[in-house]
């Protein structure tokens, strides 16, 4: 199949449409386009077929937030799937989101579904988007599974938002903190050095120590750079091995302070995908697995994985999720009254927002918390350097009056 850009009148409105389509080849895209009701008067063939993989990294989350909020008013409002893409592409600004959503139009055009369609693109659509889509296209409630695609990632770009923000004041912190530090380290420090060596006496240990790292700072400057990048490299590419995402999520789930607000974070993930996906008809066990997978630490997924394998022997949700240390025990009871009243879906969203909640509470204690703990880390810093540049003028002035 290749794809054109195509420049056609619509028979019925009289008005100019611009778009792509996929065919075998130029006069099949022309048949094509009338058959749907198109005079063309332009088909080009599209050269660059690697085109969409190069920009795919580059469409954002809002940006496909948007195009699924759109896409389902759309349909909702009794437009056909191929009408409702293209008007969604026409009203999208970011030029790599409105190339995929004409690919989308495309290859719905050519004969394709919608979930086959977003189907060749799993950086943009993951597995809970493509299931929920299955899903919506076979109940025919697709308007239904796009507000919910919506809701969830709206709802987790807030989180993540929140979270961001309640780190960005300390990140800022802690790089006037460096700043300071690396100013009076290499600027004032090496000024003691002078008076004390003129004087042939010799440094207290504190400020010895303290002009070590200043030489080695300003003479080895060079390394310094160097390993620093060395080691952001290295980090960065062992936090891609498994052994690396293993690490880094036990990290996570257990660093002080922000342990708990990670582990809600993703029992809220958990619980809301399970609701979204149970309540659309999918499996349990498919449910399971797409959540699983969607939370995004390993360590968590291995005890779903864990809860999917005692619900395969045939044991209750409620009580394969019991006792799991990485699964907040509000979701199984929740679950467990879902069993008995058949509407699992409907607690484990209740489960979600309560830990919701909870999750905003966290992050709000967290900010007042990490400003204090901050600045008593600056001050005995600070306190280290000041002592260490003051003793020694202290020990010069008590020799002058002795």
């Amino acid at each position: 199949m290749k794809r054109f850009e195509y420049k056609a009148r619509d028979s019925k409105s009289g008005k100019m449409v611009k778009g792509a389509i996929q065919a075998e080849n130029e006069r099949t895209a022309g048949k094509l386009l009338i058959e749907q009701g198109f005079t063309p008067e332009k088909i080009v063939e599209e050269e660059d077929d690697g085109f969409f993989a190069r920009f795919q990294n580059k469409i954002k989350g809002k940006d496909k937030n948007v195009f699924t909020r759109q896409f389902a008013t759309l349909i909702g409002a009794g437009l056909p799937l191929s009408n409702s893409l293209r008007v969604v592409a026409e009203q999208t600004e970011n030029k790599p989101m409105r190339k995929l959503i004409e690919a989308l139009l495309a290859d719905v055009e050519a004969g394709r579904t919608l979930t086959q369609a977003c189907q060749k693109y799993p950086d943009v659509f993951n597995n809970l988007y493509i299931a929920l889509l299955r899903a919506g296209e076979a109940s025919g409630t697709l308007d239904l599974s796009l507000t919910r695609l919506a809701d969830q990632n709206e709802k987790d770009e807030q989180m993540m938002s929140d979270i961001r923000g309640a780190l960005t004041y300390p990140a800022i912190i802690m790089l006037v903190i460096i700043a300071v530090l690396v100013f009076m380290v290499v600027v004032v420090v090496p000024q003691v050095e002078n008076l004390y060596h003129d004087l042939g006496k010799e440094l207290p240990w504190a400020t010895a120590f303290l002009v070590g790292v200043s030489n080695f700072i300003v003479q080895q400057w060079y390394v310094v750079l160097i390993v620093t990048a060395v080691a952001i490299w290295f980090l960065i590419q062992f936090a891609k091995t498994d052994v690396g995402q293993r690490w880094l999520a036990i990290f996570k789930l257990n660093v002080p302070l922000f342990k708990g607000l990670f582990l809600r974070l993703y029992n809220v993930r958990f619980a809301k995908t399970c609701q979204n996906l149970l309540s659309t008809g999918v499996s349990i066990q498919d449910s399971l697995k797409i959540s699983g997978e969607s939370i995004g630490n390993i360590m968590v997924y291995e005890q779903i994985e864990i809860v999917m394998n005692k619900v395969k022997q045939g044991k209750p949700l409620s009580e394969s999720m019991k006792e799991r240390s990485y699964i907040l025990p509000l979701i199984p009871q929740m679950a467990s009254i879902g069993e008995q009243s058949g509407k699992i879906d409907e607690m484990l969203g209740k489960a979600a927002r309560v830990y919701e909640n909870e999750l905003d509470e966290q992050i709000r204690t967290i900010s007042k918390l990490i400003e204090p703990i901050l600045m008593v880390v600056m001050a005995l810093l600070v306190g280290f350097i000041v002592i260490a540049v003051l003793l020694p003028i202290y020990a010069i002035v008590s020799d002058v009056q002795s």
